[in-house]
């Protein structure tokens, strides 16, 4: 039986290194006590997860722990998105538990959406027997083999001598460098088999595997001298500057700088928005003022982002006549899309450390560059493309204002979790995102169904935050039943259901590119008299506070009384105009200088030099 580690616990947010650790002395015991006491001695404290037959020696010593504490969740998935969730709040790696075959493929969609938005997560999973493996036994997958592509590392251990070290080498792979999920698969046999423990393990190198962190100090001179003398400089902030913990340091690079800044989807927050700098959100649906001014910038200093497709559209017309610094932990991501003048590899927070003097040298030799000129053209887009948007003609409610008024009333202190669709970008462009962390989404997966369990898992990872889900009626139900885990858990979360009746993003693009042939997505759950299902009694039988909405003058009481809850979720069911759409809108592989304002009304900005 596994017994309180006599190890001390890394601090919350570090990465995990066995340095951290004291010794214990060595003790027999099976490989799954082994499993359970390495992960107290990392210092995890919460698992999600869902036990089976290969997991199942790894749940009885769980079981014991007086240290971690273990959610049931309602599907693998779900543990999957609430370790992300957990992850982002409270800065420590995210753990989800499953068992193996199926169990672990439905892990498969959460690894991969944690691997291309960068959060550190372990996934540990049961695998049959050794003897077993390769012999198409009951409920056995190679899920080292599927999780490769999409997964920092995978690991499979047969010999329970190799646990300690294993799980040491995987919370500090996803947690330092560029984060990302690790997978751990376990065979049943050396859970089983006895060992013999003891923590830091001996073995914890890792050959080959070595991030640089510390920026070469040539080419950051050399940014510093391209940004001291840009005529139409834009800082491009990416995810990364949120995951390297450099709000503070891009925060002062903008105000040294003078430049514009626009924030990525997956950025939103980590420079607030109302920074006079602050541009907005770019891309496909971004703000015209960020579309833009990237499009008729001279410099681009893009900081932990990637060139992504939603951001670039037509990659040959992106930014024309701009010179690119890139700026990122991963040297794989630098060049990939867009060739950069001068790349910069290392953390983000150690980039701008370093920038920040050499610019200030920069501007006390030859003084600050002249942008009177570039901000009079950007306030020109800000007055004339401002975000809005317009009432419903079918008189039901307009979904921007209900995510408006959830973001005024519950303010920027809270969390804002989304799931993927129209509802998710509206949410990034109408709340007032104002610090960093407090924007969770599923921005390079675009995974229907990542709200309410991430969400659970934000709340878990800190619990005195106030956290909204914002959600469709589509992702809604797709993981809606992991409300019974935030019930019995008493995880009170907040749930927003932007509910058109559609699955309304698709519909937006059927109605602009596909003649208004709107083929299998109308999903019969807001309007006419028959709700399939209906949310309020679905929310009630999961044993949630259950709220509907129809009109603009509950809007606001019933976002409150959501509030003033924190014994329960809430769900409530707002039922919105199925017509509304998100605009601006940059249609999928065309040029950014085809953005649509609103639908007709295409912005004409100076195209020359």
């Amino acid at each position: 039986m596994v017994q309180g580690s006599q190890q001390a616990p890394p601090a919350a947010g570090r990465p995990v290194t066995p340095a951290d650790l004291r010794p214990a002395q060595p003790q027999q015991m099976t490989g799954a006590e082994s499993i359970v006491r390495s992960l107290e001695a990392v210092g995890v404290d919460t698992v999600f997860g869902i036990p089976g037959g290969a997991i199942l020696p790894t749940y009885d010593p769980l079981m014991d722990s007086s240290s971690v504490r273990h959610i049931l969740v309602r599907h693998e998935q779900g543990a999957g998105h609430a370790a992300e969730g957990y992850a982002y709040t409270s800065g420590k790696v995210g753990v989800c538990m499953a068992t193996s075959g199926p169990g672990a493929t439905n892990l498969v969609t959460a690894l991969a959406d944690a691997n291309l938005d960068s959060v550190p997560m372990v996934a540990i999973t049961g695998q049959v027997g050794a003897s077993l493996i390769g012999t198409d036994a009951f409920q056995e997958a190679d899920i080292v083999g599927i999780t490769l592509p999409v997964t920092k590392h995978s690991y499979l251990i047969t010999d329970p001598a190799d646990i300690p070290k294993t799980i040491a080498q995987a919370f500090h792979i996803a947690s330092t460098g560029r984060p990302g999920p690790v997978l751990i698969d376990v065979a049943k046999s050396a859970m089983q088999a006895m060992t013999t423990y003891s923590w830091p393990p001996a073995e914890v190198e890792l050959p080959g595997y070595h991030p640089v962190t510390k920026p070469h100090a040539k080419q950051v001179r050399e940014a510093a001298r391209l940004l001291a003398t840009a005529r139409r400089p834009v800082l491009y902030v990416g995810g990364g500057a949120v995951r390297a913990g450099a709000a503070a340091e891009l925060r002062r690079l903008v105000d040294e700088s003078g430049a514009p800044a626009v924030t990525t989807l997956m950025a939103r927050g980590v420079l607030p928005d109302t920074h006079p700098q602050n541009l907005g959100m770019p891309g496909m649906h971004g703000t015209v003022p960020a579309v833009a001014a990237l499009q008729k910038a001279d410099l681009i200093v893009a900081l932990g982002a990637r060139f992504d497709d939603r951001v670039t559209g037509k990659l040959s017309s992106f930014a024309p006549h701009a010179l690119i610094v890139h700026a990122d932990i991963d040297p794989a991501e630098i060049g990939k899309n867009r060739r950069a003048d001068v790349p910069i590899v290392g953390d983000l927070k150690e980039v701008i450390a370093d920038l920040l003097p050499e610019l200030a040298r920069e501007h006390a030799q030859h003084g600050k560059p002249d942008l009177e000129r570039w901000w009079k053209q950007i306030d020109d887009w800000r007055e004339t493309f401002p975000l809005g948007y317009t009432d419903t003609e079918d008189g039901l409610l307009a979904p921007q204002h209900v995510i408006t008024r959830i973001g005024e009333i519950a303010g920027p202190e809270a969390v804002y979790v989304a799931g993927v669709g129209q509802h998710q970008m509206w949410a990034a462009q109408f709340i007032k995102h104002q610090r960093p962390g407090a924007w969770i989404n599923s921005g390079g997966l675009g995974t229907m169904g990542f709200a309410i369990p991430a969400a659970m898992g934000a709340k878990v990872g800190d619990p005195d935050r106030v956290v909204w889900a914002i959600d469709g009626d589509g992702c809604f139900q797709m993981t809606n039943q992991e409300l019974a885990t935030a019930t019995i858990n008493e995880i009170p979360i907040k749930v927003a259901l932007i509910n058109n009746s559609s699955l309304g993003m698709v519909r937006q693009w059927q109605t602009l590119f596909y003649e208004s042939r709107y083929s299998n997505t109308d999903l019969h759950t807001g309007h006419g008299t028959v709700r399939i299902p209906d949310f309020v009694k679905l929310a009630d039988a999961y044993g949630a506070e259950g709220i509907r909405v129809d009109s603009k003058g509950e809007v606001d009481a019933a976002i409150k009384r959501a509030m003033e809850i924190d014994d329960r979720p809430v769900v409530i069911d707002f039922t919105v105009s199925r017509d509304a759409m998100v605009w601006p809108m940059v249609a999928a592989g065309v040029s950014n200088d085809e953005i649509q304002y609103a639908r007709g009304i295409s912005p004409a900005w100076d195209r020359e030099d």
